[in-house]
């Protein structure tokens, strides 16, 4: 075909918007107001992340004193700056694993990225240069960079951009109420999944497969809880083959699950965790990689028959990001963020089961800490499938709440310090929104 240099001149027009971007200006606690005035509860922590809720003011001078006394230095060329190494120690004291060292990055899909070149680096100090795949589980999400992104289970980060990379491949999600459970008891649940694993080990050669991740309650992909039984024997495996088991705590951190990490409250024993979103209650860009002691050891001795570790970014250790997120970690300590939680969560799940418990279009009641959700039986109403969430949050909205949609899901997440009288509020709102959708399909049924 001739190519004609106008054809580049032609104006073009992109396809208009179906709806106006929501546009929020303003959050305090757990309110945020958009541009027309209209107030919202968030249940949603913004996106799972900002557990100390909005506008907190010991956040919000933390950030103003380190920007005035110094906004900025690099860690880079044996440099850094006080308040990142500071930060290092805080959460060195509060490691679930034995720790080794901290890297700092400004994602959680950074941190992921990070955490499997560490993977693919310990190896190589250990002589086993064949060792580049990374298992992760289908509808885990670990983010949406190149490597993250292909480690991430869900196809929508997939299509259109050729993910997942090769050395990248999935395992069955261990979601209990999955087409993979059918029929089975819990134990039975658990022997097929960890025969699975076993089996795409084989597969794909032992001597090939650096690191296994996961987040120890998968998120994004709907809110899926693993049966108790399974962690403990995906470890078994990894072990038996030197594979390190890299958990995904971006979501889970701090609190979210009543404990300070969930590695702590499901007895996890990993190699290296990743963190982000609570660690400064995202207020400021942060995340880190904690590299357990074992890993460590093994590059400290012999990365100098490898090479330098040749990986880091620019604001990795960002002085105003580590100066909030260190204020951010003492709020979490001082005023027992996880203890609160705790106490806090059986309301959530009363709740939940009192406002939707029983109804015909409810598939279940889910939910651990202050991460929860509601799943709608799939075509209920004659809605398509995967319709019901959407619907859900679109009515929630109309009653000033903020919830998150995966498909018949709404995930419910409230920040950290909300308190039971809050929760019961969004609870409320929810029920509502779910009453005002099912009558808008009733006629369908």
């Amino acid at each position: 075909m001739a190519f004609h240099p106008t054809t580049l001149l032609e104006p073009h027009t992109p396809p208009a918007l179906t709806t106006e971007p929501h546009v929020i200006v303003r959050g305090e606690r757990l309110t945020v107001w958009d541009r027309e005035g209209r107030s919202y509860l968030d249940a949603t922590s913004g996106m799972l992340c900002t557990n100390l809720g909005y506008s907190q003011p010991r956040l919000v001078r933390a950030a103003e004193r380190q920007m005035a006394r110094l906004p900025f230095f690099a860690s880079f060329a044996h440099r850094t700056a006080d308040v990142a190494l500071a930060l290092a120690d805080d959460l060195a004291r509060l490691a679930p694993l034995p720790m080794g060292r901290t890297f700092f990055a400004n994602s959680g899909a950074e941190a992921n990225d990070s955490a499997f070149k560490l993977a693919w680096y310990y190896h190589r100090c250990l002589g086993r240069y064949g060792r580049s795949t990374v298992i992760s589980q289908e509808r885990g999400y670990h983010g949406t960079t190149v490597a993250a992104g292909s480690a991430t289970g869900l196809d929508f980060v997939h299509r259109g951009f050729g993910l997942p990379l090769p050395s990248f491949v999935t395992v069955a999600c261990p979601d209990p109420h999955g087409p993979l459970r059918e029929g089975l008891s819990e134990d039975r649940f658990v022997d097929r999944l960890v025969g699975r694993l076993e089996r795409l080990i084989e597969h794909e050669g032992p001597d090939t497969v650096a690191a296994f991740i996961a987040e120890p309650i998968l998120g994004a992909g709907g809110l899926i809880i693993p049966p108790p039984g399974y962690y403990p024997r995906v470890q078994e495996v990894l072990a038996r083959h030197d594979i390190l088991f890299v958990v995904d705590e971006v979501v889970t951190g701090f609190g979210r699950t009543g404990s300070m990490f969930a590695t702590t409250e499901f007895g996890l024993a990993p190699d290296l965790i990743t963190l982000a979103k609570g660690l400064s209650s995202a207020y400021a860009p942060i995340s880190a990689v904690m590299v357990g002691q074992r890993v460590m050891d093994t590059i400290a001795d012999r990365s100098p028959d490898v090479g330098a570790f040749g990986h880091g970014f620019t604001y990795s250790g960002h002085p105003v990001a580590a100066a909030v997120a260190r204020e951010a970690l003492a709020i979490v300590v001082e005023e027992d963020v996880p203890g609160h939680v705790r106490e806090t969560a059986p309301t959530l799940m009363t709740a939940l089961a009192d406002a939707f418990g029983g109804e015909a279009c409810v598939r279940d009641v889910r939910g651990y800490g202050f991460l929860a959700a509601v799943t709608f039986v799939t075509g209920a109403g004659g809605l398509p499938e995967g319709e019901w969430g959407a619907r859900v949050m679109s009515e929630a909205v109309e009653h000033g709440l903020l919830v998150r949609a995966v498909g018949d899901t709404v995930i419910v997440a409230p920040p950290l310090v909300s308190t039971g009288e809050e929760i019961r509020t969004m609870v409320g709102l929810l029920e509502k929104a779910y009453r005002a959708a099912l009558a808008g399909i009733r006629p369908a049924w």
